[in-house]
């Protein structure tokens, strides 16, 4: 049986391949190739010195690096204790993590341009009209922050659920405490190193969520890369496309930096 499937393994694979190359191909050249004058690589030389590259990618890592760690600050305590004190309040949580993916993102900007609106107006006389106003600062715009993490609910949940099925985390942390460990420290000593995977698989997600993300930041107003993408495509198709494929590739590079990284950490731990 595992050799009849073998081969229908491998026709997979290459339709798969074919369905993300293909384009990805055509994007290439189409960047490379214009017409009257073959073959150029104008497009990616102008990239670097486009207005607005090096700060909206710079603005887009940002995003990516503080909504990955508010994230999972926020999921992974939370999660360990629903899994120590309340497991049947698992199915709730879950629930509600997974309701990102039911609403639309035009709703949810909308309701968090209402309240940016509402807040100005009847808290302009509180300490708090200056929490709305730096939220909203255009070089750090931390409102998206806030945005990407309750975006990156569902894919967090499911990536830390799956890690934490997998071990036991009850004797862990039981023995850890035994063994004369506080809470935070069972849990960054005991818990954590075994959800490195779990901790990895969340935070590629996060990433590729935040660089890829449009509608909530060009709704508000901000211009982090992928909406400066679209500002470049308006007047510069072909370096629009350019700086698409440039994303692409920035991204997988990203995302195998962050994998080698988890790998040299494995192996660094299965010798010790």
């Amino acid at each position: 049986m595992a050799r009849r499937l073998n081969p229908w393994r491998w026709v997979v694979l290459g339709l798969a391949a074919l369905y993300f190359l293909v384009p990805l191909a055509a994007s290439v050249i189409f960047t490379v190739d214009v017409p009257g004058q073959g073959v150029t690589f104008d497009a990616y030389s102008q990239i670097v010195s486009t207005e607005g590259f090096g700060s909206s990618l710079l603005l887009s890592l940002e995003l990516a690096a503080a909504t990955i760690a508010l994230v999972l600050l926020l999921m992974v305590p939370a999660m360990v204790a629903l899994r120590l004190g309340a497991p049947r309040l698992r199915p709730v949580v879950e629930m509600l993590c997974s309701l990102p993916l039911v609403v639309p993102p035009i709703a949810f900007v909308a309701g968090i341009a209402t309240v940016l609106k509402w807040g100005p107006e009847y808290l302009s006389r509180t300490p708090l009209f200056e929490t709305f106003v730096a939220i909203q600062n255009p070089s750090f715009p931390f409102v998206l922050v806030l945005a990407y993490v309750v975006m990156a609910l569902p894919f967090v949940y499911r990536a830390l659920d799956s890690g934490l099925r997998a071990i036991d985390v009850r004797t862990l942390v039981e023995a850890a405490r035994s063994c004369g460990a506080g809470w935070p420290q069972a849990l960054l000593r005991a818990v954590l190193p075994n959800l490195r995977g779990a901790l990895l698989n969340a935070s590629f997600l996060t990433l590729a969520l935040v660089l890829g993300e449009f509608t909530v930041a060009q709704l508000l107003g901000f211009q982090p890369f992928a909406v400066w993408i679209y500002s470049v495509g308006g007047s510069q198709a072909q370096l629009s496309v350019a700086v698409s494929v440039l994303s692409l590739l920035v991204t997988w590079a990203l995302l195998l930096a962050l994998a080698g990284l988890g790998g040299r950490d494995r192996t660094a731990s299965s010798r010790g």
